[in-house]
């Protein structure tokens, strides 16, 4: 636990040590939220717009899907689109409807 000194203008200065492990640079934006008694700071970075839906739950929870399949390497290559298209079509055939 760190103690911080509320200062002049009601300022506080993060710590080093917590500034590193967060890896917070000046001019970087903290959000703060009081619960009951306690003070929670959340370390916060702007994402534009349009780029708002790559960090959304549901794509960041494919994109870990994706990277597990890549580690595990539970991937195909393909020489170009009709060939994964192919690929595809045998692979839904040999499943089967509804699976």
């Amino acid at each position: 636990m760190e103690v911080l000194q509320i200062r002049k203008k009601f300022q506080i200065t993060l710590p080093r040590s917590i500034r590193e492990r967060l890896g917070l640079q000046e001019g970087d934006y903290i959000a703060l939220e009081v619960r009951d008694e306690e003070i929670v700071l959340r370390a916060k970075k702007l994402v534009d717009k349009g780029q708002a839906w790559f960090w959304s739950g549901e794509w960041q929870e494919a994109e870990r899907e994706a990277e597990a399949d890549i580690q595990s390497g539970r991937v195909h290559e393909f020489a170009d689109a009709e060939e994964a298209i192919v690929f595809l079509h045998r692979r839904a055939d040999a499943e089967g409807p509804g699976e």
